[in-house]
């Protein structure tokens, strides 16, 4: 288990490699700090129907929009066992039948990559710059963060940690799949809620979390939630914890920041063929201690 953990956006515990990991679903945390630049610099409405859709950017970055995801399907899963290329993006939605909703927007909950692909979408519409470099001008720059960068081919994935399929086809993750060492991963979740880059009200609307339930067997959460972006909520212990979990075939990444007034510390921990529990296991023990050790 690899982690690094970080304090006031110092390193206090460098990662015992610097080589990058997969981030899988962090990603979306950084998707959705690059739509909020947009809306604090009023080229997008939080609340405004995007995308000539009846649902709004908030809607998508909560996964409140009624959107169906690929992850769904058992011809997706067979395909990625079997190594097989990603299919385009209109192939993909094609399967799901397109974008016909589930729920009416708003009014329910439910986990879904496509909207964050809605979500990339918009973003290169509105900055009228491909997806990599708008998230690079906008979140990864400014945020003082280097060697990160979005996975396009298998050769990509290769040049990652130990643990990952070798012919992983790092298109399947049809929002885009950014690589990068921990700390950078760590760094840039750190700085983000101190507010190095967001005004306070699109912090706060960030952690503005939806309950999605009580505990989950085998992960330390006890009230989950999620936000704008960010997975939120209540561990063992009474502990609140912000970030993101990502999984992938053979590996998982977790990244989370927590604070208890003044003290407060980030970790970000990467793990191959574990589960989801035990690498927020891990984070939870690592900022618990962090917060010890302040004190």
């Amino acid at each position: 288990m690899l982690s690094s953990l970080v304090s006031n956006g110092q390193s206090l515990t460098p990662a015992p490699s610097e080589r990058s990991v997969p981030w899988w679903s962090f990603t979306k945390t950084v998707l959705a700090v690059t739509a909020l630049s947009l809306v604090r610099d009023g080229l997008v409405g939080l609340d405004d129907p995007i995308l000539d859709q009846p649902f709004t950017l908030r809607q998508l970055l909560r996964h409140e929009a009624g959107l169906a995801d690929y992850g769904e399907l058992a011809e997706y899963h067979t395909a990625v066992a079997n190594n097989e290329p990603a299919w385009s993006a209109d192939q993909m939605m094609q399967r799901l039948e397109g974008a016909r909703l589930r729920y009416s927007p708003g009014t329910a909950w439910r986990y879904s990559n496509v909207g964050y692909w809605l979500i990339g979408k918009l973003i290169e519409r509105v900055t009228d710059l491909a997806l990599e470099e708008a998230v690079s001008r906008r979140a990864l720059t400014p945020l003082g963060l280097s060697s990160v960068r979005f996975a396009k081919t298998r050769a990509d994935l290769q040049e990652t940690s130990p643990g990952n399929p070798p012919n992983y086809d790092p298109a399947w993750v049809y929002h885009g799949l950014l690589i990068g060492p921990l700390s950078q991963a760590a760094l840039l979740l750190d700085r983000l809620l101190t507010g190095h880059l967001l005004p306070t009200d699109l912090l706060q609307a960030m952690q503005t979390a939806r309950t999605l339930g009580g505990p989950i067997p085998g992960r330390p959460w006890v009230t989950p939630g999620y936000g704008l972006g960010v997975m939120q909520g209540t561990t063992e212990g009474g502990l609140i914890l912000c970030g993101h979990t990502g999984c992938g075939p053979g590996s998982v990444i977790a990244v989370y920041r927590i604070s208890d007034g003044d003290p407060s510390a980030c970790c970000a921990a990467f793990g191959t063929n574990v589960s989801e529990g035990a690498v927020e296991a891990h984070v939870v023990d690592q900022l618990k201690q962090a917060l010890r050790n302040y004190v």
